[in-house]
């Protein structure tokens, strides 16, 4: 994944940096005030955790989760 790919999902990093941290982007001067360092280093973060963004970037098995995969029975 490039990170064209990963910028291209701006709303759900926003949405993402708010449930999980507590960031509100829309905050004013926030994000000039911080590196971008700061905010990949976050976005890192998201990645790799559960969340919008992380599920969105998931193969295909990962998101079919516990409904996913062959029936038993």
């Amino acid at each position: 994944m490039a990170w064209q790919d990963v910028w291209e999902q701006w709303g759900l990093i926003e949405a993402d940096l708010h449930s999980e941290y507590g960031i509100d982007v829309e905050e004013p001067g926030l994000l000039k005030a911080r590196t971008f360092r700061w905010l990949v280093a976050r976005i890192r973060g998201l990645l790799s955790a559960d969340t919008r963004l992380a599920r969105h970037f998931a193969p295909d098995d990962d998101k079919q989760g516990v409904s996913g995969g062959a029936e038993t029975g």
